[in-house]
């Protein structure tokens, strides 16, 4: 059976993410969880290939943290789970994330479409889709709004700046989907249990023939300082105050 792909990511939860007084970022309370927009990825492959008569699976690159990822995904409709293991993914940048992506989908076989978040929640890049549809030579849709499939022809609605733009393309394809298309669905407990009993695809990055190190080294993490002028216009004429409201404003090159 040919299979539709969900790509997606296990990151850390930005709730437990806290800032220090040094603007220094501290992840060590932060759990994992499937990325936000990655859910709408899953619930997109799921509805697809249920139209379609395919098999909505999900692929997933991560270090042994990963492992955790695999029943919620398998919760949300999909049928199967691969995951391309790696410790050296927590480090992964675009390039090396899709690449092993992209090895993942090569070793799967059958996969007719692939769906991905428009962006990861954590970095919202942006790069995954167009990399793996250039690493495996097939058409690259972005921003989907909305999808149709008819036989081997891919209809999608791409929402722009100020349009929306109509494309066709023929399968085997690469998506990308909007976090206000296809809203996920909160898997029940009927659907969580039965996540267990399905089966689990492991691949070592090594065995599909990529190297998972990065060229990149992050060397330091710190939040953005936001600095408050901390101006109060006070007096008991409303139309002063506007007025020196006003002037603030243009003082600052807002208006």
């Amino acid at each position: 059976m040919s299979k539709i792909v969900a790509c997606y990511k296990w990151v850390l939860d930005e709730a437990d993410i806290r800032i220090n007084a040094d603007l220094s970022v501290d992840f060590s309370k932060a759990k994992g969880k499937i990325s936000d927009y990655d859910r709408n990825a899953i619930e997109a492959a799921v509805k697809l290939a249920a139209a379609v008569g395919a098999k909505p699976v999900g692929l997933t690159f991560g270090s042994s943290k990963t492992r955790q990822s695999l029943k919620d995904a398998l919760s949300r409709g999909l049928e199967e789970a691969f995951w391309v293991k790696a410790e050296e993914a927590e480090n992964a940048d675009g390039a090396v994330t899709a690449r092993a992506l992209a090895a993942g989908i090569k070793a799967m076989g059958d996969v007719v479409l692939v769906v991905c978040a428009e962006g990861a929640s954590d970095t919202y890049a942006r790069q995954t889709a167009p990399r793996i549809g250039a690493l495996l030579d097939l058409p690259v849709v972005t921003s989907v709004l909305r999808v149709n499939i008819e036989g081997n022809t891919v209809t999608a609605v791409r929402k722009l700046d100020d349009s929306l733009e109509t494309v066709k393309f023929e399968l085997p394809g690469v998506i990308s989907v909007l976090p206000e298309a296809f809203q996920p669905t909160i898997p029940g407990l009927k659907a969580v249990m039965a996540a267990g009993k399905k089966p689990v695809t492991e691949y070592d990055a090594g065995d599909l023939g990529m190297n998972p190190a990065s060229n990149r080294e992050v060397t330091e993490v710190k939040a953005y300082a936001q600095e408050r002028r901390n101006i109060i216009i006070e007096g008991d004429d409303a139309a002063a105050k506007v007025a020196g409201l006003v002037a603030n404003l243009k003082k600052e090159g807002v208006l």
